[in-house]
């Protein structure tokens, strides 16, 4: 049992759904006329103007003229204003009066009576019509007097809504319809329509659906098409509210359109709307409703929409509240799921940059290492080569020396002193010392072949250092090969090249002094110099 109630619960429930999305297009619709209504009551403004000016143009005496003109301006405020309905149509009769025109007299009564039912003002709607005899008038104005007396009828047992009077009331508004359908043309709009209503009141349903929806194909005015299609959608409403719905929005912008302020298709849909937990636009619909009904000065029709209007707006209050504090909750998650992505984010920040950091450091460390590693491989190979060089150059000397030293003992022995004597002259250490800047010049330039140009780069054309043919390299271009080999103590460069430390040092000074670079920039370029 309770698995059928729930099947059935959502069963309904999709079919709410259904009709909400199916409106949905027509409601968007009927929302944007509805933004449009200054543009068409504009109109209708301006046709009552034109009307005022031709009347104003007419002179009184014109009786006929000014009676007709006044007609008219009365039927283009009948349904839009009752204030200046009421105004024209008193004109009508006092007119009649001066001109004691029984019928024209009736008209104008009949005129009055129609105001005052749309009013809600059901007394004085009898009364006006208590005095008109129906054979004085013409037959269009005899039929407006029967279908007045109809919808008056109709309209009173409505209200009454019990089973005392109602019946009473239904039963005179059937004679009434009678009348009026036998005055009208048959196939006309008028006669098929209350033939129509005629069936809708006494239960008929069938033939009235038939006769609205055949008429609904014939052509007619936007206010006759609201009034059809108001009509049709109670036919529809129980049995398809989809249908339904769709025809009560079709006639409120029928009355848009035709600026019809008395009507009551705005009232139904929003109460349907209401029924089917649509809050919003019954809500708005209300209030358009209620803001026609006291432009036009219909008292039952605020009557009954401040009966409506309370309930609505409750339900909407409480929808709005349930909205915001909704909001409310979701602003506040927001809020502070942004507050933990922003301390997160800063502490990712703060991490990123301490990893930052540490690959500053670890990337100026391996930086470091690499260029340890480049300067002991160059060292290494500094020190591989001259030690090669270094090791050959000894063993000769040693190997002279081992010779030199076998030939003075055998000399000695032989007691040939004089030879002994030669021997030693014969030793030519400028020429050994030489032999070994040269072997120094020629190890160095292998290592660093482009030590004197990078040299020379540090210097205007003028001032740049070359060695001439026979040389490998200049006394000044040694004391900075020293340099680049490490050795910078001035003391063991002036060792090595056999002059004073104060030769060395001006030897230095006086170069640097020409460079275009100077102190120890000047040493950082010549240590920058790459071995190959």
């Amino acid at each position: 049992m309770r698995l059928l109630f729930v099947v059935l619960l959502a069963v309904a429930s999709w079919q709410q759904l259904a009709v909400a999305q199916s409106n949905n297009g027509l409601i968007d619709e009927l929302k944007q006329e509805i933004g449009k209504k200054k543009q068409y009551d504009q109109q209708k403004e301006q046709t009552l103007e034109a009307l005022k000016k031709q009347l104003n143009a007419t002179p009184i005496q014109n009786a006929d003229r000014f009676f007709d003109l006044c007609s008219s301006i009365y039927n283009e405020y009948k349904s839009y204003q009752y204030d200046s309905a009421y105004v024209y149509a008193d004109k009508l009769y006092k007119l009649s009066i001066k001109v004691n025109n029984t019928s024209q007299t009736y008209q104008a009564k009949l005129k009055i009576a129609f105001i005052m039912l749309s009013s809600g003002l059901f007394k004085e709607t009898f009364d006006n019509l208590k005095g008109i005899n129906p054979q004085l008038l013409p037959d269009s104005a005899r039929f407006d007097y029967y279908s007045l007396l109809t919808r008056a009828n109709y309209d009173l047992a409505a209200f009454n809504n019990d089973k005392h009077y109602t019946p009473l009331y239904n039963s005179l508004a059937n004679k009434y319809i009678d009348s009026a359908i036998a005055l009208s043309k048959p196939g006309s709009y008028d006669y098929q329509y209350f033939s129509g209503y005629k069936a809708l009141k006494n239960g008929k349903q069938q033939i009235a659906e038939t006769t609205f929806n055949n008429l609904l194909r014939q052509k007619l005015n936007r206010h006759q098409y609201a009034i059809v299609t108001s009509t049709l959608s109670n036919l529809y409403l129980p049995k398809n509210q989809q249908k339904g719905v769709d025809l009560l929005i079709h006639a409120a912008i029928g009355d848009i359109q035709s600026s019809t302020k008395e009507t009551v298709a705005l009232l139904w849909l929003a109460e349907h709307l209401y029924k089917q937990g649509n809050n919003k636009d019954a809500y708005d619909f209300l209030q358009q409703a209620m803001a026609d009904a006291e432009f036009y000065g219909a008292r039952q029709r605020q009557l009954q929409i401040s009966t409506v209007l309370p309930i609505v707006a409750a339900q909407q209050l409480s929808y709005s509240e349930s909205e915001r504090t909704r909001f409310l909750t979701y602003f506040l998650l927001i809020t502070v799921l942004a507050l933990v992505v922003i301390v997160i984010t800063i502490l990712l920040f703060k991490q990123l940059k301490a990893v930052q950091a540490q690959e500053k450091i670890i990337e100026d460390k391996n930086a470091e290492l690499e260029a340890t590693n480049n300067k002991l491989t160059e060292d290494a190979r500094i020190k591989e080569d001259y030690i090669g060089h270094f090791f050959d150059s000894i063993s000769m000397y040693i190997t002279k020396l081992e010779k030199l030293k076998h030939s003075i003992e055998t000399k000695l022995t032989l007691k040939k002193y004089d030879e002994i004597r030669a021997t030693v002259t014969d030793i030519n250490i400028k020429k050994e010392r030489e032999q070994l800047f040269y072997t120094f010049d020629h190890v160095f330039l292998k290592i660093f072949p482009n030590f004197i140009a990078e040299f020379n780069a540090l210097f205007e054309e003028k001032d740049q250092i070359w060695p001439r043919e026979h040389e490998a390299l200049t006394t000044d271009l040694r004391i900075f090969a020293l340099m680049r080999l490490g050795i910078t103590d001035v003391q063991a460069v002036a060792n090595i090249l056999e002059y004073t430390e104060k030769t060395i040092y001006v030897y230095k000074m006086r170069i640097k002094a020409k460079a275009k670079i100077h102190g120890d920039e000047f040493d950082s370029h010549i240590m920058r110099i790459k071995a190959v």
